[in-house]
């Protein structure tokens, strides 16, 4: 579709639009690949739900399992201009960039070898994730297979998803927001 010459005035706000600029809306509709919102001053889209979308990932700093885990529909947001998307002729926003990044404080106060108490949220075949603040989660990988070894610990003989365990910091990759960890004696706080 051509939506400069199908949709003229869409095509003219959506081009007025500046990177960083927070617009308003309501959230239209809320799908698993994102979310759609109808923004206060834009037009009507001719085909989605909402001028305005926010992929997963721009909808929090926190780690979830849906999109309506933070927000609901017909809720109020704000949201930071992030692009223009001409294919599709839409706003691509981030509500989280509207939010303080809890890593950059954290890490600046967290160093390896800190012992940190937290919770363990995500079992995966290459260890397991444990959420140590609001925001802040980090991996505590399995050892690399011995030569002897036909398959990877299964995480479940481990730990489960709610166990509240002890880990150290062993890596803080401030670049690519990663932390990593160790667990003591590989059990558990129960």
């Amino acid at each position: 579709m051509d939506w400069q010459s199908e949709s003229p005035e869409l095509w003219a706000f959506l081009g007025s639009l500046h990177r960083g600029e927070i617009l308003s809306g309501t959230v239209a509709t809320i799908e698993r690949f994102g979310v759609f919102v109808a923004l206060d001053d834009g037009p009507e889209h001719p085909v989605f739900p909402g001028v305005g979308f926010i992929t997963v990932p721009e909808l929090s700093w926190r780690r979830f399992e849906a999109a309506s885990d933070i927000v609901q529909i017909g809720q109020r947001v704000s949201c930071a201009f992030l692009q223009f998307d001409t294919w599709n002729a839409e706003a691509r926003l981030s509500l989280r960039a509207t939010q303080p990044d809890p890593f950059p404080a954290f890490v600046q106060c967290t160093a390896p070898g800190e012992e940190l108490q937290g919770k363990v949220t995500k079992l995966a075949p290459f260890g397991f994730f444990v959420q140590v603040a609001d925001g802040i989660e980090g991996l505590v990988p399995f050892p690399e297979r011995s030569s002897t070894s036909t398959e990877a610990p299964a995480p479940e003989g481990f730990v489960q998803v709610g166990d509240d365990v002890t880990v150290i910091v062993t890596e803080v990759d401030r670049e690519r927001r990663r932390l990593t960890f160790s667990q003591r004696q590989g059990t558990p706080d129960r």
